[in-house]
């Protein structure tokens, strides 16, 4: 394996430690708790904040694969959407951990059987193709530098409803 792949893998199984830790003392009402000072956008709540990360797993494993995905932008959960207080939208919390963990096993399975040479596969999105030409641009991002600013919102969401850090 090279070391890229083995820095994506490490940073990928911590990421996925710390969002269970970050919502497993929370009930699937706090999930979508929106709390903010008044007159201010509310903070985005785990439970969006998963369904989001959630849609990008296995457009991550469709890249590894070099197989073409649709363009989550306008997915229910996709970057257009905004979180919403209605939990009915929203899968309970045991679900949305479990896709979560289980979509960066499968993600890291397929990475670590992965030969180097699919990070230079061309990415198939066109929107994407001006800023990750190549499988190689796009993990990092994906993996890391997105998840990571997002599950720091739950991070920031805690600390907002008075929780402690974890």
């Amino acid at each position: 394996m090279n070391s890229l792949i083995d820095g994506l893998l490490f940073s990928w199984g911590k990421n996925s430690d710390y969002a269970e830790q970050l919502v497993s003392d929370l009930s699937d009402e706090q999930m979508t708790a929106q709390p903010a000072p008044e007159g201010k956008a509310p903070a985005n709540h785990p439970a969006w904040v998963l369904s989001h990360l959630n849609v990008y797993l296995p457009i991550v494993e469709k890249m590894l694969d070099g197989e073409s995905f649709e363009d989550p932008k306008g997915h229910q959960f996709g970057m257009e959407s905004k979180p919403e207080a209605d939990a009915t939208i929203y899968a309970p919390k045991a679900e949305l951990i479990s896709s979560f963990v289980t979509g960066h096993q499968r993600v890291a399975e397929k990475l670590r059987q992965a030969d180097p040479s699919v990070l230079e596969n061309e990415i198939v999105l066109e929107r994407w193709k001006p800023v990750f030409p190549k499988v190689g641009n796009a993990l990092p991002y994906l993996m890391l530098l997105h998840e990571n600013g997002h599950l720091g919102q739950i991070s920031a969401w805690r600390r907002i409803q008075g929780m402690p850090s974890v």
